[in-house]
């Protein structure tokens, strides 16, 4: 989550799920499991509509098709089908949203610097004119997610067996989805 800094934030309204690909920082030192803090631009609707029960943060990871030509199982059996290797967490809570101008600055303060840190000449916030930034914030509702559970999902083909395993991660790097290659590597062959 921290890694990633970017999840699709699902709600239920009691008669319609809504989603909205977000860019979140996790906090973890904010609950048990850490609180998620992002925002909604004032004209997405779903802020505004009825939350019944948790939301849901849906982080991915990697992920890659996988061809059973890959696999040896399909040249001594011909027993395959294609699937997909993934790796994902999924974070529940309730949202809390404000609109307090302080707390929305150091919130695309923090999100800013988080997604700027690798740069080598990273833009900050500072960077802009303060009427500007005051506008945009003006623009924005913010919101609070504290973690109440969360659950990793993995599926890199650890349900196969060692040989087509190998023949996948190969395969995979043939296509440049090393990330992927890496996860079945270090999550199967030991």
């Amino acid at each position: 989550m921290e890694v990633r800094g970017f999840a699709n934030l699902v709600t239920w309204t009691g008669e319609e799920i809504l989603a909205t690909p977000l860019p979140l920082v996790l906090v973890r030192d904010q609950g048990e499991y850490g609180t998620l803090h992002g925002h909604f631009a004032k004209a997405n609707d779903q802020w505004n509509r009825a939350i019944v029960g948790e939301a849901l943060a849906i982080f991915s990871n990697v992920d890659a098709y996988v061809t059973p030509s890959w696999y040896v199982t399909k040249a001594e059996t011909g027993k395959v089908v294609p699937t997909w290797n993934y790796e994902t967490v999924h974070a529940y809570g309730v949202p809390e949203f404000f609109s307090d101008e302080a707390r929305l600055l150091d919130l695309v303060t923090r999100l800013t610097q988080l997604h700027e840190r690798e740069r080598s000449n990273p833009w900050k916030v500072s960077d802009a004119p303060t009427e500007f930034i005051r506008g945009q914030l003006r623009s924005i509702v913010g919101f609070s997610v504290r973690i109440t559970r969360l659950q990793g999902k993995r599926k890199m083909s650890q349900n196969r067996p060692l040989s087509d395993r190998r023949s996948v991660a190969a395969g995979l790097r043939g296509e440049s989805k090393e990330a992927v290659a890496r996860l079945i590597s270090t999550s199967t062959f030991e």
